[in-house]
């Protein structure tokens, strides 16, 4: 049990970018924002964990191109959460067609992010417990994986209000906005290019 809650922490807490565009969405939009943002979050995460429990995501994953598919729409779809972020509170004429991301982009991002499939097939797969009954096993694991899942991302996102509390200038403001979108690609591209999993 210990080892499996320090492989759910390690996962989490690593950045990646759903933890990231939470800290952005605080910077970028504050508390509520942020609040509503995670909300979505945790719906998208369990979702994709109970499609991998239920074997719906293996039976779907022999679909070819499947994956394929679904990492192109992820990649697109964080770097426009990226530029969301990037221009939170930019005065440029395009910025009044960008709303600040909310519940349904959340839930959207984990749907269509692989790594969530495959962070969540190797904790369920992976990391047996000793319980005899299998639901009991599946059912301590959700609720340990919420139990860190919940707070860690909070303190992203207490994170991001921190820097948007400390009332800098706005062109200092704007910088750190393109720096939490800069951050959200890189970690896409190492994670691709390394074929690895960072935090979902």
């Amino acid at each position: 049990m210990i080892q499996f809650a320090l492989a759910v922490a390690f996962l989490i807490i690593t950045p990646g970018p759903g933890v990231l565009s939470v800290a952005g969405v605080g910077a970028g939009f504050g508390l509520r924002a942020g609040a509503r943002y995670i909300a979505g979050l945790f719906v998208g995460t369990n979702l994709v964990a109970i499609a991998v429990v239920s074997g719906l995501w293996a039976a779907l994953s022999t679909v070819p191109y499947l994956t394929t598919a679904l990492l192109f729409v992820s990649v697109a779809f964080l770097a426009y959460l990226a530029l969301r972020i990037a221009f939170a509170g930019a005065s440029i004429a395009f910025n009044r067609a960008l709303k600040q991301p909310g519940a349904a982009d959340a839930v959207f991002l984990q749907f269509v992010n692989p790594k969530a499939y495959a962070v969540n097939t190797t904790l369920f797969a992976g990391f047996p417990m000793g319980f005899t009954d299998p639901a009991t096993e599946i059912a301590m694991k959700f609720l340990i994986m919420n139990l860190i899942w919940v707070p860690v991302h909070f303190g992203w996102l207490w994170l991001g209000i921190t820097i948007k509390r400390l009332d800098l200038p706005a062109r200092t403001q704007r910088r750190i906005n393109y720096l939490m979108a800069v951050a959200m690609m890189a970690v896409v591209a190492m994670t691709l290019l390394a074929g690895g999993i960072a935090g979902a």
